[in-house]
């Protein structure tokens, strides 16, 4: 087998792996299996996900550091599109499903609960992120690309602010989360990407 049909496969792997909570959630949902609240249960599942695949897709550049293999970098579109794709279900679940699809009403929850402006906020940024993570934006905007997408960072830390705020309990109901996300930014500042390619080079040699 060619590795360019063994890529494939792999992203194709990786593609229906992370289509299977929304086909787990469909399914729960046929079978009646999504709780005392189901329209709750979706907005909550579809959130959750949409947080997960971004840490996922933070993910990629440390273990492309600490591994020292560029694979990690070519999920790295796929994730966070995924990512943006459950965080479009996630507004759009609550907006229809628990708002009825009343835009007034979402105008007000916007106004009345921060965390749902944080919550928004996170979901806007993400967007344009969407749109130019093609290569063909990456030429068009060359460095400015780079700039961009720092945004991601921003992006995370207020879906974890919402997160946080959405349960209620502060960032001990969240605490794994919160740790992973730290140590996914920590591993990105210059000073730690050093040490750890220079602890990789030597074990290597």
């Amino acid at each position: 087998m060619s590795p360019q049909r063994r890529a494939a496969i792999k992203r194709v792997t990786v593609f229906l792996i992370l289509l299977l909570p929304l086909i787990l959630m469909m399914a729960n949902a046929m079978l009646n299996r999504l709780g005392p609240d189901p329209a709750k249960a979706v907005v909550d599942n579809t959130g959750l996900w949409a947080f997960r695949i971004l840490l996922l897709c933070l993910a990629m550049t440390p273990l492309r550091i600490i591994t020292g293999h560029s694979i990690w970098i070519s999920y790295r579109r796929m994730l966070g599109l995924y990512a943006l794709f459950y965080a479009c279900l996630h507004l759009s679940a609550y907006a229809i499903l628990l708002l009825g699809g009343d835009l007034a009403q979402l105008s007000k929850e916007l106004v009345k609960r921060p965390y749902i402006v944080v919550g928004f906020s996170a979901w806007l940024l993400m967007i344009p992120l969407g749109v130019t993570s093609t290569k063909r934006w990456q030429k068009r905007l060359g460095k400015k690309w780079l700039h961009l997408h720092k945004a991601v960072y921003v992006t995370a830390v207020l879906g974890m602010l919402h997160f946080i705020w959405l349960k209620k309990l502060g960032i001990w109901a969240v605490w794994p989360y919160a740790l992973i996300l730290g140590a996914l930014l920590i591993l990105r500042l210059p000073v730690v990407k050093s040490v750890v390619t220079s602890t990789r080079t030597k074990k290597a040699t």
